[in-house]
């Protein structure tokens, strides 16, 4: 069936992109405000762009009646922010920052989280996460009315002892990170399981 996004209303479109592009990882985003405040919430719309610079991407929706979210805002006025990655041991936490609550909430409290200074940016790193990073906007784009796109340079990356298999390698225990990653409709989220592996076919002549 072909569907001519153009002709869509706007919540048939966001259904039909989130239940195929799947799993999508989860960037659960600390920042701060000009005044100093705390903000925590995950975002869906996230992936890496490429390594030189090291550069993440966030889709960052606006509030339908309170123009961007405090995230985005933060990110604006301030230009940094810190993604962390998000273990099963933590969804629960990671879905209570997922409240709409009023602007200058800080949603770390409402989850019970600890937090604890960042090295190069100011927004805080979420304890026991097992991967964060460190990162400033190097673009804001407004790519509709109601979304914006953010494009982070990583500065720093955090990652958990346990999982550093050779660090001078860049060797990470990837499957021992236990990452969740969001799925379709209202709630779903996966787990790294029935791996598969192919080997990549060789340059061509």
């Amino acid at each position: 069936m072909l569907f001519d996004m153009g002709q869509l209303p706007a919540d048939i479109r966001y259904k039909i992109l989130t239940a195929t592009v799947t799993p999508r990882p989860i960037a659960w985003v600390t920042t701060r405000s000009r005044d100093g405040g705390a903000n925590a919430a995950p975002f869906s719309f996230f992936n890496v762009l490429g390594h030189e610079p090291p550069t993440v991407v966030l889709g960052l929706l606006r509030h339908p009646d309170k123009g961007l979210k405090d995230t985005a805002q933060n990110i604006v006025e301030t230009r940094e922010f810190v993604v962390h990655l998000v273990p099963h041991r933590m969804a629960e936490a990671m879905n209570a920052t997922a409240v709409d609550a009023p602007a200058g909430v800080d949603e770390t409290e409402i989850a019970g989280l600890e937090t604890f200074p960042s090295q190069m940016v100011s927004p805080p790193l979420i304890r026991g996460c097992p991967v964060a990073f460190e990162c400033r906007s190097l673009s804001v784009q407004e790519t509709g009315p109601r979304q914006i796109a953010v494009i982070g340079e990583v500065v720093c990356a955090h990652v958990a002892e346990q999982f550093v298999i050779d660090a001078k390698r860049g060797h990470i225990d990837t499957i021992g990170l236990d990452l969740i990653a969001r799925m379709h409709g209202s709630g779903w989220y996966a787990s790294p399981r029935d791996l598969f592996q192919l080997v990549r076919p060789p340059p061509m002549e």
